[in-house]
């Protein structure tokens, strides 16, 4: 399953207020750059992530955010942790609070 041209819209939408947005669809998902620095994904399942770097991933941790998580296929099927927090709520429809968000995350990569 992919994303959506609704989906992808709708998060380009989300995110406009940044300017200079690009995108990459990548495994399934959508990958979101501002400026050539990817800073968000969009997942197959509506999921909205944000990079987290340094200390923004104990400030996204204490908001409430959870860390994406997968198993690989294998063996041992240890869960493996990614870089990225979902989206605070207040952020998924609220575009002033995504771009907030996003400025924030980019500013710790």
């Amino acid at each position: 399953m992919s994303v959506s041209d609704e989906e992808i819209a709708f998060a380009v939408e989300l995110f406009s207020g940044l300017g200079s947005l690009s995108t990459r669809k990548m495994m399934g998902g959508l990958c979101i750059y501002h400026d050539g620095t990817i800073f968000a994904l969009l997942m197959s399942d509506g999921q909205l992530y944000l990079k987290g770097a340094g200390d923004f991933r104990e400030v996204l941790e204490s908001e409430g955010c959870r860390r994406w998580t997968y198993e690989r296929e294998g063996a041992k099927r240890k869960p493996t942790a990614m870089p990225y927090w979902t989206m605070p709520e207040a952020g998924m429809d609220n575009p002033d609070v995504a771009v907030d968000w996003a400025r924030r995350a980019l500013a710790h990569l």
